[in-house]
């Protein structure tokens, strides 16, 4: 089955400093229908003001990535960590038994777009942890990264969920397929721009949901950064 959700059809919130279209329930948007897929609880995606940003708050068993397409963000949070999380970047903060942080805008002039992703963990109550990796371009182009996983594979960031991330980057004549595990459902996210997806062309925001497929296609791509979670 091929579920697709436009961009259109996601919840927004416009505080002026920060735009925000959200794929599952989050704040004041509550949808039943959209609460969440899986273990992946939110997909926010963010454009951020120039020198604006979320002050220290707080979180709690939760496996947080952030993931930025534009721009960068500057992390400090309770565990000592302070960081600029910049494209390319792949952040991870699982919050366990809690942790505070903050997240601002560092640039004066330049806005910031990024997806802030989070997952609900296996198990509650873990110490909270912090990492951080780089994955390049050319490790995305014309194919599905795994830059997130339950146990690190392939020097991927790791989170404390049975669910694999990919990331691609897709343009021209590039494509990827990837076979799908009896028994598990992908949510794939189109960050930007435009690509097919099992033959279904996608625009920056849509998403498809993939369960009782075999395979996931990805083809046709017009500058596409795509997103790929695997999970049960």
């Amino acid at each position: 089955m091929i579920t697709v959700r436009k961009s259109n059809e996601r919840g927004h919130a416009n505080h002026g400093w920060l735009d925000s279209n959200f794929s599952f329930s989050f704040a004041e948007y509550y949808d039943p229908a959209h609460m969440s897929f899986g273990a992946l609880r939110v997909i926010n995606d963010d454009r951020i003001a120039a020198g604006m940003g979320f002050g220290t708050h707080p979180h709690q068993d939760m496996e947080i990535i952030t993931y930025v397409l534009a721009g960068a963000i500057e992390h400090k949070d309770s565990m000592g960590n302070g960081s600029v999380i910049r494209p390319g970047n792949v952040q991870r903060m699982s919050a366990g038994t809690g942790v505070r942080h903050s997240e601002f805008n560092p640039s004066p002039t330049e806005q910031t777009h990024l997806l802030q992703i989070w997952i609900l963990p296996a198990r509650k109550g873990d110490a909270p942890s912090y990492e951080e990796k780089a994955f390049s371009d050319a490790d995305k182009r014309g194919q599905l990264r795994l830059v997130a996983s339950s146990d690190g594979e392939a020097d991927s960031v790791t989170i404390h969920q049975d669910v694999k991330l990919y990331a691609g980057l897709f343009d021209g004549a590039e494509s990827a397929t990837m076979p799908i595990t009896i028994g598990r459902k992908l949510y794939v996210h189109l960050a930007r721009g435009t690509a097919e997806i099992n033959g279904l062309l996608l625009q920056a925001g849509d998403a498809v949901m993939l369960t009782q497929e075999t395979q996931l296609t990805i083809q046709h791509g017009e500058q596409a950064e795509v997103l790929v979670f695997d999970l049960f």
